[in-house]
């Protein structure tokens, strides 16, 4: 009985230990601040592509 308990409290340290389940929300803060960046980098020229498109579709829609 003791050596199943000690063979427990190992098994559970060394989860604890090898632990990595918060490296994804870490990946997930890394993603968003890098596509933020570009956003803030690329402004004006997505702003121009966005007016562009939402212009074509305007046009397209008007002659139907």
């Amino acid at each position: 009985m003791r050596k199943q308990l000690y063979r427990m409290f190992g098994r559970v340290k060394h989860f604890a230990e090898n632990d990595n389940s918060g490296m994804g929300v870490i990946e997930i803060i890394l993603i968003i601040v890098v596509l933020i960046s570009l956003v803030l980098i690329f402004k004006t020229q997505l702003t121009a592509l966005v007016r562009t498109i939402f212009g074509n579709i305007t046009n397209s829609a008007l002659s139907i």
